[in-house]
């Protein structure tokens, strides 16, 4: 008996910058979780995954990550996608210190 799939989104890390992007259902990459493609078909989701690793140039280490739907858009569901929606943790910069205002 096959599980259930969760919901997905597509994350990745940007080549140039390194900073953790999701695609868009529109095929766009955000650095914004909430505005990621919320992925319901298993289909679908390997679709995308396949796209983003067609993208070499633009990103690194594409996955899959479990996520739920939220008032505002996708919410991580596992604390490490959660822990990555607020940027790197080694300073503040960009997300952490835009928190911090």
């Amino acid at each position: 008996m096959s599980r259930k799939f969760t919901p997905k989104v597509v994350t990745a890390n940007d080549l140039r910058e390194g900073d953790v992007i999701y695609l868009t259902a529109a095929g766009e990459w955000t650095r914004e979780h909430a505005q990621a493609e919320l992925i319901e078909d298993e289909a679908i989701a390997e679709l995308r995954l396949l796209k983003a690793m067609g993208q070499p140039d633009r990103v690194v280490g594409p996955y899959l990550a479990d996520a739920r739907p939220g008032p505002n858009g996708p919410e991580p569901t596992h604390f490490r996608e959660a822990f990555r929606t607020r940027g790197p943790s080694n300073y503040a910069h960009g997300k952490q210190e835009r928190a911090h205002v």
